[in-house]
């Protein structure tokens, strides 16, 4: 007999039934009298990954402060605190009264961003400077932003550190959902679990990567750097943007004319030619 049971689906379902581990960050504006503005929210995603036009998607109340201020604005500042911060952004949540600046109640520091008017906030290793690039509004619901990053700044020390030892110094935490929106858990990555992907056995190597254009040794090349789920995929636009070219082979050039036209700059071209 299963142990699974259907359950109503009911207002607050997201936080009340469904378990969420989300991101936490503490999102500055301005409002239009240029008075600060900070609130905590995890409604938030990678919208458009590509580097030419690099976006993120947020969720928020349309009755937020937040989002009428992003509404009138157009600028947020995406702050993404460590954990030893966690008291100082649940100081942000607590409902102030509009005009008042939630800052001022906690131990942030305010800084000035370098392409947008809110300001960032010094003791949170990472921030995403953002401009509004769409706003929706669902009806009776969430308003959506959709926003384009301007700016993301870091830590100096975070630079050249690889992923595992920026998670541990970063210390983010996860947010983990809330018992009738005053009780709020949130946890962190002590404990990191890593695993090695491998290739399955039924994995697209250099040899089953087929073509139905002449590719030169340059572009072959770099086509064996990317990883065998996204060779299909990239051998079906390169050739495509071969054909809108007029060209009857794919060259190394036109590969990299292509990559750059998508936003990928020649540091990610290096790691497909060198397979890193």
């Amino acid at each position: 007999m299963s142990r699974k049971k259907e359950i109503k689906i009911k207002p607050f379902w997201y936080s009340d039934i469904w378990l969420w581990p989300k991101l936490i960050t503490i999102i500055t504006t301005l409002d239009k009298n240029g008075v600060v503005n900070a609130g905590p929210y995890s409604h938030i995603m990678q919208y458009d990954v590509m580097t030419k036009n690099p976006r993120m998607l947020i969720g928020f109340r349309q009755d937020s402060h937040t989002f009428v201020n992003i509404e009138e604005t157009g600028e947020f500042v995406v702050n993404c605190p460590s954990a030893s911060h966690l008291d100082d952004m649940m100081e942000t949540a607590k409902f102030y009264p509009e005009g008042i600046n939630e800052l001022e109640f906690t131990k942030f520091t305010q800084i000035p961003s370098k392409k947008v008017s809110p300001p960032s906030l010094e003791e949170c290793p990472q921030i995403a400077e953002c401009t509004v690039d769409e706003i929706i509004k669902l009806e009776k619901s969430t308003g959506i932003v959709i926003g384009k990053i301007e700016a993301i700044v870091v830590d100096k020390e975070l630079v050249s550190m690889g992923r595992e030892q920026r998670i541990k110094a970063m210390d983010l935490p996860i947010g983990m959902g809330d018992e009738a929106r005053q009780t709020y858990y949130h946890t962190t990555a002590e404990t990191l679990i890593k695993h090695d992907l491998g290739q399955p056995k039924t994995a697209m190597q250099g040899a089953d990567a087929k073509t139905s254009m002449d590719w030169d040794n340059d572009a072959t090349e770099m086509l064996m750097g990317v990883p065998p789920p996204l060779r299909k995929m990239v051998i079906e636009n390169t050739e495509e943007f071969a054909v809108e070219k007029n060209e009857n082979k794919v060259s190394g050039e036109l590969f990299k004319e292509l990559a750059k036209s998508v936003g990928m700059d020649p540091e990610v071209m290096e790691r497909f030619r060198s397979g890193g």
